[in-house]
């Protein structure tokens, strides 16, 4: 088989994954990161942000202040709705959304404490899928995270989609992804 016929037997997003998988993770605080992918009417968006730029602290809660603002993130975070904003003129709606916050239960390994002499870092997994009934005039997508989460400076974005390949840096100031 050549590799050209091979390439395009490989769905986009797998494709996508696979190359962002690659790259070495890095975790800077105040920072997140943000992959965009968009198929075939299709918006999927992977967040991964910093505990610290959501809650202030990066460990299991200590109070129940801190607990809270765990709850607080989670819910915010799960209102996808609010938190991403595509073109209006493309339709789309919310397919379906996925949060996994450290330290709130369930199957993370975050509340393990790191072993001596490591550091111990924790991150915000989240993915978000849009289907759009007009993905022709799909033109950017704002984020209101910046508003959600004032610890948050910088989110750097890798966008894949019909029209190529892309990276833009977000921020308070420029919160809108646009191709």
């Amino acid at each position: 088989m050549h590799k050209r016929s091979l390439l395009a037997t490989v769905p986009l997003a797998l494709l996508l994954a696979t190359s962002f998988a690659q790259a070495q993770h890095k975790h800077v605080h105040g920072e997140g990161k943000l992959d965009v992918v968009i198929d075939k009417g299709l918006i999927t968006l992977d967040l991964e942000l910093p505990l610290d730029a959501a809650v202030g602290f990066e460990r299991p809660p200590k109070n129940g202040k801190e607990k809270a603002a765990l709850a607080d993130a989670a819910k915010a975070l799960n209102a996808t709705a609010n938190l991403f904003v595509p073109t209006p003129a493309a339709q789309c709606s919310v397919q379906s959304t996925e949060v996994k916050v450290p330290f709130t239960g369930g199957d993370d390994q975050h509340g393990q404490h790191p072993h001596e002499g490591e550091s111990h870092h924790a991150d915000i997994d989240a993915n978000y899928v849009f289907k759009c009934a007009n993905p022709a005039t799909l033109k950017g997508i704002e984020t209101t995270l910046f508003n959600t989460f004032k610890r948050l400076y910088r989110l750097e974005v890798q966008r894949t989609g019909p029209g190529g390949q892309g990276a833009q840096r977000l921020a308070p100031r420029n919160p809108v992804l646009t191709w």
